[in-house]
Parts: C-alpha cells; sequence; structure tokens
C-alpha cells in the first residue's frame, strides 16, 4: 500500500514504450503509477485505484481516449479525476475533434508528444495543487502558454496567422 501523501497517477497509453516513458517520469518524481493499454483496461483500473489524476492517450485500439473520458464521466467518483491528456494526434484528423471535446468540455491541459519529462510531471504537479520546484512550475506555466497559442493559432484566419509569424521570426 502507498503512504498516504504519495499521489498515485493512471497513465493511459496504447504505446507500452510510452508508458514506460512517462512511468518512469513519474516514478522519478515520486509518484505511484498503475497503467492501462487501452480505454476498457483504463477504466478498470481507474475504478480499482482511483488515481488521483489520469494522464489519457487520445487514439488507442479497442477503447479511445474520448471514449473512456464519456465512460468515466458517468460515474461520480471517477468524474471527479483530473485528467491530463497526452498524444500525438492534437494536430490531426485522427485526434483534433476529440481533442477539440475534451479541451471544451473537461480536461482542458494537454501536451503533444513527445513530452519533456519536466513539463509532465510539472503539469501533473499544478493539476493536483502539489508544491512544485521552480522548474517545475517555469515548466507547467510554458505548457500552459503553448495550449493556449496552439488553440489561438488553430482559430485564426490566414492574414493573422501571416502576422503571427512575422511577430515571431522577427530577431531582436
Amino acid at each position: 500500500m502507498s503512504k498516504p501523501d504519495v499521489k498515485t497517477i493512471l497513465v493511459v497509453d496504447d504505446e507500452e514504450d510510452v508508458r514506460n516513458y512517462l512511468s518512469m517520469a513519474l516514478k522519478d518524481a515520486g509518484f505511484n503509477v498503475i497503467t492501462a493499454s487501452d480505454g476498457f483496461d483504463a477504466l478498470k483500473q481507474a475504478k480499482k485505484y482511483k488515481p488521483d489524476l489520469i494522464s489519457l492517450d487520445l487514439v488507442m485500439p479497442k477503447r479511445s481516449g474520448i471514449k473512456f473520458y464519456q465512460d468515466m464521466i458517468k460515474n461520480k467518483e471517477l468524474g471527479k479525476i483530473p485528467i491530463i491528456i497526452v498524444t500525438g494526434h492534437a494536430r490531426d484528423d485522427l485526434g483534433k475533434s476529440d481533442l477539440k471535446e475534451l479541451t471544451m468540455s473537461g480536461p482542458g491541459i494537454y501536451l503533444e508528444k513527445p513530452v519533456k519529462p519536466n513539463n509532465y510531471v510539472g503539469a501533473i504537479k499544478k493539476l493536483l495543487e502539489m508544491d512544485t520546484t521552480e522548474d517545475e512550475q517555469e515548466a507547467a506555466e510554458q505548457v500552459e502558454i503553448q495550449n493556449e497559442l496552439k488553440n489561438i493559432i488553430d482559430d485564426a484566419d490566414p492574414e493573422m496567422l501571416k502576422k503571427l509569424r512575422e511577430i515571431m521570426n522577427k530577431k531582436k
């Protein structure tokens, strides 16, 4: 059994190497970690362990991240568990609409693969309102700013995108 002050994270990803990578980052930061390879397994693990947070991939065989989330929020107890989305499909046809639905209706924080361990841990600690180091706080803020900018860019018209590119390419 875990210590009462140690948080448990459920890492859900269909790719074993990604699950292992994310799990190792969390374990190195002192978290307990359980894993699942699809939405069906995730629901089973969430019911069994009641994790403090769920790290969720969107595009998975058998049961996708969005389907898992829809099942999860039907359960009063599980529906309170915070979620961070970790996906490689934020901008493509496989995951873009699911990500938009999830960030609008529920978890608003997401990271795009490949994920930097300090950004991942910092974002999770911030979601769980845990004490963070200065580096973790900066990493969490960077993730938030990146998410905001990506959403602005997704909604921008072509002229605005050109202006943004010019601004970002200017050398000081």
